[in-house]
């Protein structure tokens, strides 16, 4: 098996060469709404947003349990990009999940979103996968219990252990 690492990529992007193409898109509409909103970094719930809009697989495995739920996550994530986040506006995201230190090599990032793209790697790596897929993120994203992206999906009243669970017992095994 090959050495596989996590560098940033030329536009600052964690592990690109190891995205899916809709996890890619995902990363790079990310760093576009956070620029549109004229947010510092790269957070989270950026991630979250452009993920159910760039892989609908990751839409499919929230809407697994047949409640919505991506249909409800999405109107929330609309609310908070026409007010909700201003709460957010101007501050770094910091979960706890990377040392500041390690956080420094990705660029316009935050330390949790960083976490959660490498996290989403590693998943696919445990699956036997080549690249990560969206559902690889959006379980990396529901881990992280101090992440915006699970207060957001807290908000939205998805419950993120449930959901990292229906993921786990859904995940492909090679």
């Amino acid at each position: 098996m090959q050495s596989r690492t996590c560098d940033s990529g030329p536009d600052g992007t964690v592990c690109v060469d190891r995205f899916s193409v809709e996890l890619a898109s995902a990363a790079v509409g990310a760093r576009r709404r956070a620029v549109r909103d004229g947010d510092r970094q790269i957070d989270t719930a950026h991630l979250l947003h452009t993920l159910l809009e760039a892989a609908p697989g990751a839409a499919r495995a929230l809407d697994g349990d047949g409640t919505g739920a991506a249909v409800r996550l999405l109107g929330y994530l609309v609310q908070r990009t026409i007010g909700y986040g201003l709460r957010w506006s101007g501050t770094a995201e910091d979960s706890g999940a990377l040392p500041v230190l390690h956080a420094g090599r990705t660029p316009g990032w935050s330390p949790a979103a960083a976490a959660a793209l490498e996290a989403a790697v590693l998943r696919a790596d445990a699956r036997g996968a080549e690249r990560a897929e969206g559902v690889d993120l959006l379980a990396a994203l529901a881990s992280d219990d101090r992440s915006r992206a699970v207060e957001v999906l807290r908000r939205a009243g998805i419950d993120p252990e449930s959901l990292v669970e229906r993921l786990e017992d859904a995940a492909p095994h090679e």
